[in-house]
């Protein structure tokens, strides 16, 4: 082995070693936001770039995950800056943290100019089982009225010849039930240039919209909002029924979409904007958006581990 060979060994083993360390800091973190008398469900993940550089990606209460271009330590104390994202004017949000006995606390600045105090724990593992026992199928929606429903503000949701709509703007529409892992059936159409979308475990969204012709992206139909992106668009045309068929496990979820399979057995790295909670290792509610756009359902039918 000459001296160049070793020269390159000892340089890669010098770089495996230091890409193998790894900062207390990173992976992900389960945020709370207290935020004018709310607590504000949100997400934050930290990963490596290169030697020394941390990155990651946030998300707030609404929009999708936000990329962090740099998380810049100083002693035992972390900041980093995000641009704001659909928030129709102010400052980027500026972000202080610490890590003390694996949970973070640090305050946020709002695009608005406001400071609050959030604190952080990490996100748990969710377990994948790879042959779940499934227990019996139930329809969520009797056909009749709203009954195993509740609305998240003034309601606005409707029965009209046996579908549930939403015919404006307003509430979003929660099941009394909640589930851990399941398979779900939902039939659904919406008007030209609508958007809503249906939450799993009231915190992962698959985004419904009109995208037909578009190229798929995580924010458009049969995405998981900002997080994963379908393998082809499958929107039919506004007007059309279209359907849903959601397989989620742990955070592994498979959608089908219009009889094809557009996401296959990915993981769902945390909450998307809009979760009602982000306790993912309980179960959760379905949640149907109700506050985008308007949308109707004829079906939704589970079918949930036993």
């Amino acid at each position: 082995m000459n001296r160049f060979t070793i020269t390159f060994l000892s340089i890669l083993f010098s770089f495996n070693a230091q890409a193998q360390e790894k900062n207390p800091l990173e992976g992900r973190w389960n945020l709370t936001i207290q935020q004018e008398g709310r607590q504000i469900p949100s997400w934050l993940e930290i990963s490596h770039s290169g030697h020394a550089t941390l990155v990651g990606r946030f998300v707030y209460e609404f929009g999708s995950a936000r990329p962090i271009s740099e998380i810049k330590r100083s002693g035992d104390t972390f900041t980093f800056t995000i641009p704001r994202q659909w928030e129709p004017e102010g400052v980027d949000m500026q972000f202080t943290g610490k890590l003390k006995e694996n949970v973070l606390n640090g305050t946020m600045m709002y695009t608005d100019g406001n400071t609050y105090d959030w604190t952080a724990v990490p996100a748990p593992k969710l377990e994948h089982t790879t042959s779940p026992e499934w227990g019996k199928t139930k329809s969520l929606f009797n056909g009749k009225n709203l009954d195993g429903w509740k609305a998240t503000g003034k309601n606005q949701w409707e029965v009209v010849s046996g579908t549930l709509t939403s015919p404006k703007p307003g509430s979003n529409l929660v099941s009394e039930e909640t589930f851990t892992d399941f398979k779900l059936h939902v039939e659904f159409k919406y008007p030209e240039g609508s958007n809503s979308g249906i939450y799993l475990r009231g915190r992962y969204e698959v985004q419904i919209a009109d995208n037909v012709g578009l190229e798929p992206s995580s924010i458009y139909f049969g995405g998981i909002y900002g997080f994963l992106t379908p393998n082809q668009m499958m929107a039919k045309p506004a007007g059309e029924w279209q359907t849903y068929d959601i397989t989620l496990i742990g955070r592994r979820v498979t959608i089908v979409a219009n009889g094809n399979t557009i996401i296959c057995e990915q993981n769902i790295p945390g909450m998307t904007g809009g979760a009602l909670d982000n306790d993912e290792a309980a179960a959760g509610p379905i949640m149907l958006q109700g506050d985008h756009g308007p949308i109707t359902f004829r079906k939704i039918e589970i079918t949930p581990v036993k």
